[in-house]
């Protein structure tokens, strides 16, 4: 990629530094300044290069390589082609993982998000990437988008970085789930205490139910460092790969 377009520093704080509340200042080669946070990513997809100098260059995030790695390996292990495969790629943002997805040879990448600027910086950034991008609430997924989603039969679902901190909240998790066929492939990535007996996200009781009650089949389990926080702090993860068995019922997500 291209020098970046912008110099970011980090305004000094005494607060305790949070994941996704890390805050920067962007200043614009035409001199004007803009304060984000991390997790601001509509604004952050705006400015060509920002995302990839933030999360990739300084925060160091591995999670795109990390979950497809995982993917291929459980595909492959099971004696089917990575090729085979048919993706949804759920909070796509601004095409890492569809672009990771395609490094490793699936057939083919669907994106979907909620922000209108993901699938623009993905047009601007990784044209080609997806055979579609759908810029939808999960939640709220119109019927003629859902029946465009289900005729290409999607035998795999990614999602990468968006569990947790109220993007993908779990029944939009659910939604997407249910678009993927029975035997399907589903891989995610998730912060480690929202997989402990602390979690108030939902997200820790909605896999042990799925696991339990067998509507999907857990083939393998990564714990790793996702990115570090702007105090240096890693960040720890799981990569998760399973199987789906059946769909979530509503009555796992429903509060």
């Amino acid at each position: 990629m291209d020098d970046p377009s912008f110099t970011m520093s980090i305004p000094r704080t005494t607060c305790e530094i949070v994941q996704g509340e890390e805050q920067f200042i962007i200043t614009c080669d035409d001199g004007r300044e803009v304060q984000i946070r991390a997790h601001d990513y509509d604004e952050i997809y705006k400015i060509p290069g920002l995302y990839e100098h933030l999360f990739y260059e300084n925060y160091k995030c591995d999670s795109p390589a990390v979950v497809c790695s995982e993917l291929v390996n459980a595909v492959e292990g099971a004696n089917q082609k990575i090729s085979n495969l048919k993706v949804l790629d759920v909070a796509a943002g601004n095409g890492m993982v569809g672009e990771a997805l395609v490094s490793v040879g699936v057939g083919s990448v669907f994106g979907i998000d909620i922000l209108e600027e993901a699938a623009m910086a993905t047009e601007r950034d990784r044209p080609g990437i997806y055979a579609d991008y759908f810029v939808e609430d999960l939640t709220r997924l119109p019927s003629d988008v859902e029946k465009s989603i289900t005729d290409e039969s999607l035998n795999c679902m990614t999602l990468v970085a968006a569990l947790g901190f109220g993007d993908i909240p779990p029944h939009a998790f659910a939604e997407a789930y249910n678009l993927i066929n029975k035997s399907g492939w589903i891989a995610f990535n998730i912060k480690d205490e929202f997989c402990s007996e602390k979690d108030q996200t939902g997200f820790s009781k909605l896999i042990q139910d799925m696991t339990g009650s067998g509507v999907w089949d857990i083939k393998s389990k990564k714990h790793y460092v996702h990115r570090l926080c702007q105090d240096g702090t890693p960040l720890e993860y799981y990569a998760i790969v399973g199987k789906k068995q059946e769909d979530i019922p509503n009555s796992m997500v429903s509060n």
